[in-house]
């Protein structure tokens, strides 16, 4: 690595390299006691095999190794070690794993876990991640727990629920000739579209979820499971490509306008932007989103403070409003618009949401008492005539995807993404950028052409829809469900958010929000990051980038490797092309743009571009 590691990621704490694993063409990585990117002969086979201990807010437990021994034969291997993991009430749970591979395509991860007294978990055992790039859609074997064996595929467009239950062995086709079967022992598994929260898997998890969670494994109760993969075939592998070749940038048709670019303001963040007004006109944001809540005490304050920015910045203004329900819905809504027009605020658009929704409904759960969104929206239509009203979800696609939205009485739908819901570590956040098509196309497919917003997206999680709240992290660690990451201070996060545009852009969005303007999510510093508090973040130079395309025509641009740099273009009326690159790894990686008349470059780590 050339950069600063402060620079890159906010933080000076690198994740551990991975031990390479190989005997054959089989070969993994092991990381913390688990296994990734599992390859056969250079192709991905699995994303990963994890043993997972989730806390009853579906927090992941960091569990410590000790023993850890590592045999590298030249034909096989073996990796045995002994873990634990401590719950809050200083309860804990022991486990001893052990992992075989070898070169006839074999691989075995074995753990026998042993509560050393009570202890509370909401999943407790293996996850299998089968990637998502050439394997969306295409035709698996499915083998039940009773035995029967079933010939379907995976599904193409995001399963709002679980494709497959009770299972106990997948198999898919890695190429022609060679298959691979994953199977998996010790409890009942079942799948889930984790492409729902963004991940780039299919997630094959222990202990269905329509049984009861959290649940407790009772003191001095072995549990043993094991999943084992086996790959069989004579087909021809392909050759890996040569790791020195430059990635190649190719441009090809324009197409849809490119989005408006919003910044999210929350009420306690509205004086630090009046404070930076010439900061915020230089980043340029076509729309402000005023986050406004009276489940959590706002009201006439919160919404002056609004009108005296919206007046101050004068951009399209849209009211992310939720909804308490708890009462006549005309009444609530009549008094947010009295309390809008007291205030001297100015709106281009109000989306809501009753609050009750921005807590997920797990497959197997209850769904909570709401009110009917179709009196929902006639009543918020009826509060706020004659400006556009959007509605969707605050939460996550995976929400919209479970409870579908009457959008027939909206003018623009919406929803969020967030990609530490599961896992935190650098290559999952940027791996999550290959889920946003199939989100996008998924929601299309539900939506049609109707107006289209996504976000606030970022990489830290605003709520959380999964448990009673987000995850402080005071050490700037990187931990899934996160209040804050320190990456979004580094320029990790510009890199990720420029690939984040270059995803969805042929989704044809009307709008994409991808940061905040001060705040944890902001584009201006805190104290104690890479940059000056108040200054700008790398992030700041992505979004101003994204807000300067905003309408132009989006051309398609496509790299030789989008694993490692993503290319976003538009075009102006003018005929004249604007390219941003992002390399979205943390090496650097040279780039063929010869497509614009020009050689070669070296991109350094996390670095995003602009060639005009």
């Amino acid at each position: 690595m050339t950069a600063d590691t402060f620079l890159l990621y906010g933080t000076r704490v690198v994740e551990a390299e991975p031990v390479r694993l190989s005997a054959g063409a089989l070969s993994a990585d092991f990381v913390n006691g688990n296994l990734r990117t599992i390859r056969h002969g250079g192709t991905e086979v699995l994303r990963a095999i994890a043993y997972i201990v989730r806390d009853r807010d579906w927090g992941t437990y960091e569990p410590e190794l000790t023993e850890l021994v590592v045999d590298q034969g030249a034909d096989a291997f073996l990796v045995s070690y002994t873990a634990s993991c401590t719950g809050p009430d200083a309860s804990r749970l022991a486990f001893r794993a052990t992992i075989k591979g070898s070169s006839d395509g074999y691989l075995a991860f074995d753990v026998s876990a042993l509560p050393e007294s009570d202890f509370e978990a909401n999943r407790c055992g293996f996850c299998i991640l089968h990637p998502i790039a050439g394997l969306a859609g295409s035709p698996v074997t499915v083998e039940h727990t009773d035995g029967s064996v079933v010939a379907t595929k995976l599904p193409l467009l995001i399963d709002p629920w679980q494709p497959f239950k009770h299972l106990r062995a997948i198999t898919h086709v890695v190429q022609p000739g060679i298959v691979a079967e994953c199977r998996m022992e010790g409890d009942t598994f079942e799948m889930e579209d984790q492409r729902n929260w963004s991940d780039a898997s299919y997630k094959t998890y222990v202990r269905p979820l329509a049984l009861p969670w959290p649940y407790v494994l009772p003191v001095g109760q072995t549990v043993s499971q094991t999943v084992s993969l086996c790959i069989t075939g004579e087909g021809k592998m392909p050759a890996a490509a040569a790791t020195t070749e430059p990635v190649r940038v190719e441009l090809g048709e324009a197409g849809q306008k490119l989005p408006d670019i919003g910044v999210i303001i929350y009420p306690d963040e509205v004086e630090a932007a009046l404070a930076n007004l010439p900061t915020l006109a230089e980043l340029g944001p076509q729309q402000l989103i005023l986050h406004y809540d009276p489940t959590r005490g706002h009201g006439l304050a919160a919404l002056q403070s609004f009108a005296k920015l919206a007046a101050a910045y004068p951009a399209g203004t849209t009211l992310e409003c939720v909804v308490d329900g708890a009462g006549d819905l005309n009444a609530e809504l009549s008094a947010v618009a009295a309390l809008v027009c007291q205030a001297g605020l100015k709106l281009s658009a109000i989306a809501v949401s009753p609050s009750v929704d921005r807590q997920s409904t797990p497959p197997g759960s209850a769904w909570p008492e709401c009110p009917p969104l179709d009196d929902v929206y006639a009543a918020a239509r009826r509060a706020f005539p004659g400006i556009r009203l959007g509605g969707g979800m605050f939460s996550y696609f995976t929400e919209l995807n479970r409870k579908r939205v009457p959008a027939d009485q909206l003018d623009f739908v919406t929803h969020c993404t967030c990609p530490i819901v599961h896992a935190a570590d650098d290559l999952s956040i940027m791996q999550s950028l290959e889920a946003l098509p199939f989100i996008t196309q998924s929601a299309r497919a539900i939506f049609g052409a109707k107006p289209y917003r996504i976000g606030p997206s970022t990489i830290a999680m605003r709520q959380n829809p999964y448990g009673g709240a987000t995850k402080p992290n005071p050490g700037g660690q990187r931990i899934a469900m996160a209040d804050s990451d320190p990456r979004h201070a580094g320029q990790f996060a510009a890199a990720w958010t420029v690939g984040y545009a270059t995803r969805v852009a042929a989704a044809g969005l009307e709008q994409l929000t991808l940061s905040s303007f001060t705040g944890p999510f902001g584009v201006l510093a805190s104290s104690g990051e890479p940059v000056a508090e108040g200054s700008p973040r790398p992030l700041f130079r992505a979004i101003k980038g994204l807000c300067e395309l905003a309408g132009l025509a989006h051309v398609a641009a496509r790299t030789s490797d989008e694993t490692k740099v993503l290319a976003l273009a538009g075009r102006s009326a003018s005929g004249d092309t604007v390219v941003w690159l992002a390399n979205l790894t943390a090496d650097d990686v040279q780039v063929d743009i010869s497509a614009f008349g020009r050689g070669h470059l070296v991109m350094t780590p996390y670095e995003i571009l602009r060639i005009d």
